[in-house]
């Protein structure tokens, strides 16, 4: 089955595939699969795992993927007080993140539980600039399969690349930034199933209902954005790496 963005990698759109039929023939996902960063049976345990760690203890400002499975983790954001910031999706806005915080949404009578769904936060929530935004201790990223090594791919449209890349050049992620995800179980597959490539981000913690997986992962953290590996279609669709562009040609 192809979705909207198979064809830029072979062998990931073929575990993609997989992932997805596993998933739906085991009733293991919530909802439609395919074509998704997929909801998942056991979401709210592993946000529950995820909270008792220490990265996330410590960690003021977090930035979270839009989408279902981590509305449970997005919801605890903003009942432990932290500021959650949460990309808008596709990056369509020059400003594309969306700032949220429970002392915001408390003035303004929004329920915390509305705020943490995405299409409710794009209402609620304040965009905000890279210029606006604080610097992020917790990065959560949305995944249809992953390595216990650290491999990851979402649904093959590179938007998670992508907002990791532009957060490092605006020095609001770190080289030590964790990154972590959610997943079901079946989701994870054998290190050597995943290629990576050089724009790609890997995982530092994979969080299952059941277990937390520290990667201790060798892949190389991309420095800032990889302007080869963009795709034409990326620079038309998204106005903000235009602009970035721009900038650097000014800037030379």
């Amino acid at each position: 089955m192809n979705t909207e963005w198979s064809g830029y990698h072979r062998d990931k759109d073929q575990l993609r595939a997989e992932i997805w039929s596993s998933l739906k023939q085991n009733n293991a996902s919530i909802g439609e699969p395919f074509g998704h960063i997929p909801n998942f049976v056991g979401a709210e345990k592993a946000a529950e795992l995820l909270v008792n760690l220490p990265i996330w203890q410590h960690a003021k400002a977090i930035k979270c993927n839009p989408d279902s499975p981590q509305i449970p983790v997005r919801l605890r954001a903003l009942q432990d007080g932290k500021r959650l910031y949460m990309a808008v999706p596709r990056l369509t806005d020059h400003r594309c993140f969306v700032e949220l915080t429970a002392e915001d949404l408390h003035s303004r009578n929004i329920p915390l539980a509305e705020a943490a769904i995405a299409r409710k936060a794009l209402a609620c929530g304040k965009l905000v600039s890279f210029a606006e935004m604080e610097p992020i201790d917790l990065v959560i990223v949305g995944c249809v399969t992953v390595t216990r090594n650290g491999g990851r791919t979402g649904k093959g449209a590179g938007f998670a690349d992508l907002e990791l890349a532009m957060l490092t050049e605006f020095g609001l992620v770190q080289i030590d930034t964790p990154i972590v995800t959610t997943v079901h179980p079946l989701q994870i597959v054998a290190d050597s199933r995943l290629p990576m490539q050089a724009h790609d981000w890997a995982l530092n913690w994979i969080v299952t209902a059941e277990e937390v997986i520290e990667t201790n992962t060798t892949y190389p953290r991309p420095i800032g954005l990889n302007w080869d590996s963009i795709r034409p279609e990326q620079l038309e669709q998204i106005p903000i790496l235009r602009k970035l562009r721009e900038q650097l040609t000014n800037n030379k």
